[in-house]
Formats: C-alpha cells, sequence, structure tokens
C-alpha cells in the first residue's frame, strides 16, 4: 500500500526521543570504567590514587604542623610574655600604693629611696600597660580594661600628691586622701589589673591548647599512603616477580620519613611545650600570686596605722580592725602559696628562694604582733618604728620576701623559655620539609608506575 503523503501543513511525524546528554562526570567516570579493564589503565589509576595521597599526605602535615609551630612561637615570644606583663602591672600598681603608704606613714622623714620606688612603679604600671595595649585585639574585653587602667592611674596620682601635700602640712585630712587612694586602688584598679591578668592567662591557655595536640589527620593520611604503596608494590611484585621498583621504594622512603619526622618531632614538641607549663607556668602562676598576696599585706599593715582604727569590719558578731583582718588574710594566702610553689620547683635554684621566702614571712608574722600588740596598747610610735623602721622592722621582713619571690620567678621564667623554646624548635622544618618529601615522594610513585607502563609499549 503506498505512502500516505504528509499533507501540507500537518505536523511531521516524530521518532523516538534523543538520549539525554551526559554529563562530563558520567563521562569521566564511564573513561575511568572502561580503563581499568586494562592492566596499562589500571596502573594509571593506581599512580594518580598514590601520588595524590602522598601529595595530600605532605599537604596536611605542612597545614598542620604550621598552625601549631605558629601557636608554639606565640606562647614563647607573645602569650606568655604578655601575662607575665599583666602580673608585672599588678605588682607595679600594688607595690606602688605600698610605697605610697610606707611614705605618708614616714610624714616629713619620708626618704628618697621610699619615693623613687613609688615613682619607678608607677612608670613600670604605664609602661606595661602601653605594651599591653599594642598587642591587644581592637575591641576586645582587655581593651577596655587597658583604657580603664590607663583613665583611672593619673586620678590616683592626683590622690597621692593631695595626700602627700597635707600630711606634709600636718592637717589630718591627708590621711583621709590616702584612704580613698588605697581604696581606689584596692576596689577599682587592682580588680581591672587581675581581671587583665585573667585575660593574659586564657589567652597563654588557648596557645597551648592549639599548640599541643597530636595532628591525628596527617598522622592517618601517612599511614593510609604507606598502606597504600605497599599494596601497589606486594602488586608489582605478584605480577613481575620483581622484587623492588625504585620508583615506589623512593616513594615509601619518602613517606616513612615525613611520617617519622612528623610523630617524633611533634612527640618532642609536646613534651617540652608540656615541660614548660608543668615546670614554668603554672610555678610562675603561683609565685606571681605569692608575691601579690605580699604586697597586698604590706599596704594593708601600713593602712592600719595611717586609719588608727577608724576602718572596722564585723565578721561573725566581732569587730576588727579591717587593715589587720585584711593582713592575716593575705598572710594565709600568702603561706599557702609559698608551699605550693616549694611542691613545684624541680630543683634546688627554684626551691632555695622559697625557702628563703618562707623563713622571712614567719619573722615578718612574729614582728607584725608585736607591732600590733604596741598599737593596740596606745604605742604608736613604737609600733610605727618596727613596721617603717629600719634593722628589725617588718617592712625589712617584706623586702627579703619580695626580692626571693622575685628570684625564684626569675629561675622559673628561665626554665619556661628553655623549655617552650626547644618545644617550638622540635619543629623547624617539618612543616617545608614535609611539603619538599611529599613532592619527591609523589614524582618516585608516579616514576615507578611509570616504568611499569612502559614495558606495554
Amino acid at each position: 500500500m503506498p505512502a500516505i503523503p504528509s499533507q501540507p501543513g500537518s505536523p511531521a511525524r516524530v521518532g523516538p526521543p534523543p538520549a539525554p546528554r551526559r554529563t562530563a562526570f558520567a563521562e569521566g567516570v564511564e573513561q575511568v570504567r572502561a580503563a581499568a579493564t586494562t592492566e596499562p589503565g589500571r596502573l594509571r589509576i593506581i599512580g594518580a590514587v598514590l601520588a595524590l595521597l602522598v601529595v595530600a599526605f605532605g599537604a596536611v602535615t605542612t597545614w598542620q604542623i604550621s598552625e601549631r609551630a605558629a601557636a608554639a612561637d606565640d606562647v614563647l615570644h607573645r602569650s606568655q610574655p604578655l601575662s607575665s606583663g599583666a602580673a608585672g602591672i599588678y605588682r607595679s600598681l600594688a607595690d606602688a600604693n605600698t610605697a605610697a603608704s610606707s611614705g605618708f606613714l614616714a610624714g616629713g622623714q619620708e626618704t628618697a629611696d621610699s619615693r623613687d620606688r613609688y615613682e619607678k612603679d608607677i612608670r613600670t604600671a604605664a609602661a606595661g600597660l602601653v605594651t599591653a595595649a599594642a598587642n591587644a585585639d581592637p575591641g576586645s574585653p582587655s581593651e577596655a580594661t587597658i583604657a580603664r587602667l590607663n583613665r583611672l592611674l593619673p586620678e590616683y596620682k592626683g590622690l597621692i600628691e593631695r595626700a602627700r601635700t597635707y600630711n606634709r602640712q600636718g592637717y589630718p585630712v591627708g590621711g583621709a586622701y590616702l584612704r580613698y587612694a588605697n581604696e581606689k586602688m584596692q576596689k577599682e584598679m587592682l580588680p581591672a589589673a587581675e581581671d587583665l591578668y585573667t585575660k593574659e592567662n586564657q589567652r597563654l591557655d588557648a596557645d597551648y591548647g592549639d599548640a599541643t595536640p597530636y595532628p591525628w589527620s596527617a598522622i592517618v593520611l601517612g599511614v593510609l599512603a604507606l598502606a597504600a604503596l605497599g599494596w601497589a608494590q606486594h602488586r608489582t611484585y605478584r605480577r613481575t616477580n620483581r622484587v623492588l621498583n625504585h620508583g615506589l621504594v623512593a616513594a615509601s622512603a619518602a613517606t616513612t620519613l615525613v611520617l617519622l619526622w612528623l610523630v617524633v618531632g611533634h612527640a618532642v614538641a609536646r613534651s617540652g611545650l608540656d615541660g614548660s607549663y608543668d615546670h614554668g607556668i603554672r610555678s610562675l602562676k603561683v609565685l606571681h600570686d605569692a608575691r601579690i598576696a605580699s604586697l597586698k599585706a604590706r599596704g594593708n599593715e601600713n593602712l592600719s596605722l595611717v586609719a588608727r582604727g577608724a576602718e572596722t569590719v564585723t565578721v561573725g558578731g566581732q569587730t576588727y580592725d579591717a587593715y589587720y583582718y585584711d593582713f592575716d588574710k593575705d598572710m594565709t594566702v600568702l603561706g599557702k602559696g609559698l608551699t605550693e610553689a616549694d611542691r613545684l620547683a624541680d630543683d634546688g635554684a627554684g626551691t632555695e628562694p622559697v625557702k628563703a621566702a618562707e623563713g622571712n614571712m614567719a619573722v615578718w608574722k612574729k614582728r607584725h604582733t608585736t607591732a600590733r600588740t604596741e598599737d593596740e596598747n596606745g604605742n604608736y610610735q613604737q609600733a610605727l618604728d618596727m613596721v617603717i623602721g629600719g634593722k628589725g622592722a617588718t617592712g625589712e621582713c617584706f623586702d627579703s620576701v619580695d626580692r626571693n619571690l622575685a628570684l625564684a620567678i626569675d629561675h622559673e621564667q628561665a626554665e619556661f623559655k628553655q623549655a617552650a623554646g626547644d618545644g617550638r624548635d622540635a619543629m623547624t622544618g617539618l612543616p617545608v620539609g614535609a611539603a619538599v618529601l611529599a613532592v619527591l615522594g609523589a614524582a618516585g610513585a608516579v616514576a615507578g608506575i611509570g616504568r611499569r607502563l612502559s614495558e606495554y609499549r
């Protein structure tokens, strides 16, 4: 039967719809599947996977160790010095307050040394605040705390100068100004300085937390790369009876070297950093706290003679001189701090100044008890001589405690620097070395597989 011609204007008859066009990814998968059916194709896939694994291992090692090395460097050169600097700000402010009260008690006989000590402490605190401000993150709580201290410091100095002026003229209002200055120091400035110290310690702990974790991702990739290289060599041996493939052996050697360097280097670095924390940072924190307690105790001892019973506190239904009461609390903190510092000290050079400070504190407490008895019995001048006098005064004991604690801090600081420096140095060269060896290892893997491929041409 003849075909019926299509009428003009009628739609053309449509055949089966064309197959959907495959994506580039699907075509690539198909090509890989086709290549895997032949030995040369399989070898090319194996070579690409081996090179990718080795390069990925080197890249992850470089990335993780670079981050840990940077954090270790921050511990050594940034966060720990800033933590000690914050403690120094606190110490300078507290010591300035102590020196001011000592000078006030001396009245017209204030010595040049006492005045110079006060001025030096104020300058040290101001310089410390400048350094802290330069290293504070913009908009951070630390920046706000530093700004507050910078505002309070000149206010405090103004109060001290007024107290001195009125004291030299014999006006009792000078004592009120000194107590007001002390209140500003104790309730506003020292808490702010302590807050700054706490924040810097938190930054230090965070840097330790970034520097010490094991680089598990890199280690797992290294083991996986070695396993893949071992499998590839075993496969080559089964098909050719050749014991060694020089390219694959070179790739295995490079990967093994990076993995060993990674594990051993990081273990040594972690040991050094842990040692710097256990035998440096922990001791430094305890010693700084003990030194601050001694400064606060000395300031309260002086102010008890300035106030002469004008400030009291009621505890458990009993009324005490406020400054004597705080002195006893500070000495308790000092005693506990020295005991803990003695326990943490790991050598004679660290133990000796701490034990000396403990002896100084015991004598200080005895002399203070005698001075307090004289004061309570109305013998003010005798009590004053026993506190700010020369030989045999409590001030002599305080100076010895402060000096010995400074020696202990210097020793622990040196131990920290040595251990933290060793920890950081253990990672030196590892990021670059890992990258170079990984590239060589990948090239060796490609060359080894290429050697097998040449046998099919």
